[in-house]
């Protein structure tokens, strides 16, 4: 992440850090941010990601990235916010992922439906694709 912050400076952009005080005492943060919020825990670093950003994109990553995508993506089925949710699935690294998601559909644990609450991409200029076309999920009345 820290990489990539890099990359949005360079390039003009704006960097704002979320995290909690005890990643932050491991020199984890990345002090040249724009803005640095440190929160109490991880639950506080995710609720201020939650209300300030206007999308979520997955990048590649571990147990943190799915536990964080996964969280506001039930969100949005929930209807709690219909803000977009893209997976930039680089060199194919969601498709196991969206191989369950697949599952959760045929398996009726989640109606096809809820399919419209992401978008994926191959690509970074995909994602800005999406984020650009970005329209409200329809609304699924029943889970099941």
């Amino acid at each position: 992440m820290g990489r990539l912050a890099q990359s949005v400076q360079r390039g003009g952009g704006r960097v704002l850090g979320v995290i909690p005080q005890s990643l932050r005492d491991r020199e984890i943060a990345y002090e040249a941010a724009d803005e640095l919020i440190v929160t109490r825990d991880l639950r506080e670093r995710k609720a201020i990601m939650e209300s300030r950003a206007d999308a979520f994109v997955a990048l590649p990553g571990g147990f943190g990235t799915l536990e964080e995508v996964l969280e506001v993506l039930t969100l949005k089925q929930l209807r709690a916010h219909q803000k977009p949710v893209v997976f930039l699935n680089t060199a194919g690294f969601y498709d196991r992922l969206l191989a369950v998601f697949e599952q959760l559909y045929e398996q009726r644990f989640t109606k096809a439906g809820h399919r419209h609450c992401y978008s994926v991409a191959a690509a970074p200029a995909e994602v800005l694709h999406h984020l650009d076309h970005a329209r409200p999920a329809p609304e699924v009345v029943k889970w099941f």
